[in-house]
């Protein structure tokens, strides 16, 4: 992932963006990609699973067809109508999290380049794997507000 390029984009984004689906404010979504990175480099980590057949059939969809993240995907571990309460002090503060979580996870991989991390739905993901699934994560949040 090119933290230059998050970078860049997340210049545009205020906290008065607003939200053209979804319930998250441009803090909680900033914040929600942080986690997500930082899962893919074992920062936060997920007890290993097994993943279900229907999660396999959607890991397949999303990371093997030019499929778009679809709306409405509640993230693992939440209910409908659920945030996660929000830890930084701002959104200037979430942004350079966000952009320090890419740098780490880029260096987590060119130092463990074969490992595998394991996703809350996906179960166990390679490098190319998180790199097929973080652009359509991070565009599907950036079109909810607008920045893509």
């Amino acid at each position: 992932m090119e933290s230059k390029i998050i970078e860049k984009k997340l210049k545009k984004l205020t906290p008065d963006t607003p939200a053209q689906f979804g319930i998250m404010s441009s803090q909680h979504m900033v914040e929600h990609l942080t986690v997500t990175v930082k899962i893919a480099y074992n920062r936060i980590k997920i007890p290993d699973f097994e993943p279900s057949e229907k999660q396999l059939v959607q890991k397949r969809a999303l990371l093997d067809t030019d499929m778009a993240f679809p709306k409405g995907v509640v993230a693992p571990g939440l209910k409908v109508g659920d945030l996660i309460p929000l830890r930084s002090v701002d959104l200037d503060e979430a942004k350079q999290l966000l952009v320090a979580s890419i740098i780490a996870y880029n260096s987590f991989f060119e130092s463990s380049p074969d490992i595998k991390t394991v996703h809350p739905r996906f179960g166990k993901l390679n490098y190319l794997e998180w790199e097929r699934f973080h652009p359509k994560h991070f565009e599907h949040h950036f079109k909810q507000f607008n920045i893509w």
